[in-house]
């Protein structure tokens, strides 16, 4: 008949029953909005990361923007790194949840002692001594220690899987935004060239003119200057352009030198904004999953820390054999056990666990204002790329007006040169003007598609509600 020991009743008794000590977890209030001030239709923040946000960048219609990041995922570097750090992650809460359980080991030997004649009146003795033994050892979770960090661990994990996809997103988004002012210089530069050939035009003209006693040497001079300056103005573009391949090279995981991409002119669709914004996007934004259960990590660590003021329990239990002839060790003579409970705890530690309680609550405290201002941030974010988008529009037409009255006060301008009424002065400076108002038109049109992305970002991932 077994005897059952009273504590290890007990402690079966709250084993079961579940007690865990430390608050469990329920998620802050945080920041919240009915709607957007610049648009109608949103709701308060819940993370929902979760939800599948699909080839985002799609929207665009632009094959080679596609194809290259579709490689950042595979190959960039940043995101390898963190991918290996979520699966250490869950490798962590794998461990934790073990320890819920009984631990088993084993151990066999096998020795031959013996002593020498010299001190041994019998001469040589010799002895053997053959041993296999199982062991285990299981700590009852009574005060829910090990429960609140498997559940700390478990949410570490996936606090990780979020700030994973907030490293994917991230890449991916500012590969997509170097693409665009990428694409957006080839055509500043092209506008460069072309004036370049424009000038150089203007400077045979005044070339052939001088040299006939018709034109001054200032005249030429300023001309000369003109075209001079336009060209390295195209240089540095080409520099500015070179800089933005190299970084689209290491988003996807490869050197400069591996990588390159030709002028090409952009042939993407700038998507337009929905009047109403589906109230899940911004649920869906990786950082504030990644702090809501950082958060949720730090409550559960609370738990741990107070399970600090209460003795653990382990049971433990072995059986084994033992004797001197390696052929009747497997017999009830040498068989030899052990069972019995183990009760530690901490008696006198002057206050070091109250201070880890602290410390636990006092980061709790921290990570909940992470929270909310992560939510705040999210909505500035927004709201600052959707009026940003609704300004666009009315600038780039103005802009689109303002160059083409340039370029048509170059085309008289010049006109009027030709013709002897006013001097080359005047062509320069209406020159210069078109030049400058196109080129401010291109760097307009480079900010919309940069922000564009930008809100899509911010938005966890596009606009288009969840499926």
């Amino acid at each position: 008949m077994i005897k059952i020991n009273p504590l290890s009743s007990l402690a079966l008794v709250l084993l079961i029953s579940g007690c865990a000590v430390g608050p469990d977890y329920q998620r802050p209030a945080a920041p919240t909005s009915l709607q957007y001030k610049e648009a109608k239709g949103w709701q308060q923040a819940r993370p929902q990361d979760q939800i599948a946000k699909g080839n985002w960048w799609e929207v665009y219609h632009d094959s080679t923007l596609d194809g290259l990041l579709r490689q950042v995922s595979i190959s960039n570097q940043n995101v390898a790194q963190y991918e290996a750090q979520y699966r250490q992650a869950l490798a962590l809460a794998s461990e934790s949840r073990s320890d819920l359980f009984p631990t088993v080991t084993g151990t066999g030997s096998s020795t031959r002692s013996g002593a020498d004649a010299s001190t041994s009146t019998s001469g040589q003795s010799v002895s053997n001594s053959h041993s296999l033994q199982a062991s285990a050892s299981w700590e009852l979770d009574i005060w829910g220690k090990l429960r609140r960090t498997l559940e700390e661990n478990r949410a570490s994990a996936d606090a990780s899987a979020a700030e994973l996809a907030n490293i994917t997103l991230s890449a991916q988004s500012t590969l997509a935004q170097d693409y665009f002012q990428l694409r957006i210089l080839d055509q500043r530069i092209a506008l460069y060239q072309k004036s370049v050939d424009i000038y150089q035009r203007y400077l045979t003209v005044i070339q052939n003119k001088y040299q006939a006693g018709s034109e001054s040497r200032g005249t030429l001079a300023q001309a000369e200057t003109q075209l001079e300056s336009t060209r390295a103005s195209a240089l540095d573009l080409s520099w500015q352009r070179a800089q933005l391949e190299h970084a689209i090279a290491v988003l996807m995981g490869k050197t400069p030198a591996e990588f390159s991409l030709a002028a090409a002119p952009l042939e993407a669709t700038l998507p337009p904004i929905p009047q109403a914004l589906p109230a899940d996007l911004l649920q869906r934004r990786p950082d504030i999953a990644q702090a809501e259960r950082t958060m949720a990590a730090a409550n559960a660590a609370v738990g741990v820390a107070i399970a600090g003021y209460y003795p653990d329990l382990t049971l433990s239990a072995s059986a084994g054999y033992t004797g001197s002839s390696f052929r009747n060790l497997l017999t009830l003579p040498n068989r030899v056990w052990s069972l019995g409970p183990s009760l530690s705890g901490t008696l006198l530690d002057f206050g070091a666990t109250s201070a880890k309680v602290e410390q636990a609550r006092a980061a709790y405290d921290a990570d909940v204002a992470s929270y909310r201002q992560t939510v705040l941030s999210g909505f500035e974010e927004v709201e600052n790329y959707l009026v940003a988008l609704h300004t666009f529009g009315a600038e780039m037409q103005a802009q689109q007006r303002a160059a083409a009255s340039a370029q048509e006060s170059a085309r008289v301008t010049y006109n009027q040169y030709q013709a002897g009424m006013i001097d080359y002065l005047d062509v320069a400076t209406t020159e210069n003007t078109s030049l400058t108002q196109q080129q401010s038109l291109l760097t307009l049109q480079s900010t919309q598609w940069v922000t564009s992305v930008q809100l899509i970002a911010a938005l966890g991932g596009g606009w288009e509600g969840s499926k």
